[in-house]
């Protein structure tokens, strides 16, 4: 696949590019975004070779859509209406359920591959990029069955050389299940940090006091709003199902506190210590 066209290019869509002309080099690899200033730094930055809009794609051979999931669904109509019959088109989004329904029924449904390679930091734009971002990382397929074998087959190779592990989901069980791993998770950071900035309104050293755990829990919170926003909104249903399940246990933990019940307290810790063995060579 040498004519690859990156729409998006902040951090996915970037590190995306960067990998694939390092593992080809006759790519020649196009940046389509609405912000022209993305596009003029990551051409300074090499990410991409040039820019192009969406009359270029029926030259493509690959398009990866990677920009917020409420663009996503209404730009993906448009990718498959404007690329080839041979043109292999992803997605990168958090949320699958919506961007698959969306183009359940399009002509070219079957040049479409629905993916979500689980990998990222919490920066964004062209700058945020980085080489190697997928090694080692899981990439979820939705509906594989419903893109066309031999696109299947570029695909996986794709991931492959950027030394991805894929896993195979439907999306309504890969959108319940992020809504864990990964929403909540994003959700928890902004709240933590909410919580720490009223704090500090009236006590203005308590971030000296702040250590790495702090730190490392919080990161998530310095994500985009216009990314997470739209991610939220998406999954709404399964993201208010943990946000339940979440505060139930925080009330319990909080009850077990105000009762100093700190035998029990251990016990809950202990019994949660063993996500260790389960994480272990996974993240």
């Amino acid at each position: 696949m040498n004519n690859i066209y990156i729409i998006g290019v902040g951090l996915i869509g970037g590190s995306l590019a960067l990998d694939m002309k390092s593992n080809n080099a006759q790519a020649t690899l196009y940046g389509i975004d609405s912000n022209t200033t993305h596009l003029d730094e990551a051409i300074e930055l090499k990410i991409i070779d040039e820019k192009a809009t969406y009359d270029d794609l029926k030259d493509a051979d690959l398009v990866v859509l990677a920009i917020p999931v409420d663009k996503a669904i209404a730009e993906l109509p448009k990718v498959l209406d404007a690329i080839s019959d041979t043109t292999l088109v992803i997605d990168v989004g958090s949320t699958k359920l919506p961007i698959c329904n969306a183009v359940e029924h399009h002509e070219k449904r079957r040049n479409f591959l629905a993916t979500h390679p689980i990998a990222g930091t919490e920066f964004s734009g062209p700058s945020a990029a980085i080489r190697d971002l997928f090694q080692k990382k899981t990439n979820i397929i939705c509906e594989v069955e419903k893109t066309t074998f031999k696109l299947q087959e570029k695909a996986l190779q794709l991931f492959s050389d950027l030394g991805m592990r894929i896993r195979y989901m439907n999306p309504e069980a890969h959108d319940k299940h992020i809504a864990y791993v990964s929403h909540l998770s994003h959700i928890s950071s902004f709240m933590l940090g909410k919580t720490v900035i009223e704090k500090e309104k009236n006590e203005r050293d308590i971030f000296d006091m702040a250590g790495s755990g702090f730190e490392s829990t919080v990161r998530l919170a310095k994500s985009s709003p216009a990314m997470w926003t739209p991610i939220f909104k998406q999954n709404k249903t399964n993201v208010v199902e943990t946000l339940d399940e979440y505060i139930n246990n925080l009330k319990q933990f909080k009850a077990l506190m105000e009762a100093d019940d700190f035998e029990e307290i251990y016990n809950e810790m202990e019994n949660t210590n063993h996500i260790k063995d389960i994480l272990k060579g996974i993240v």
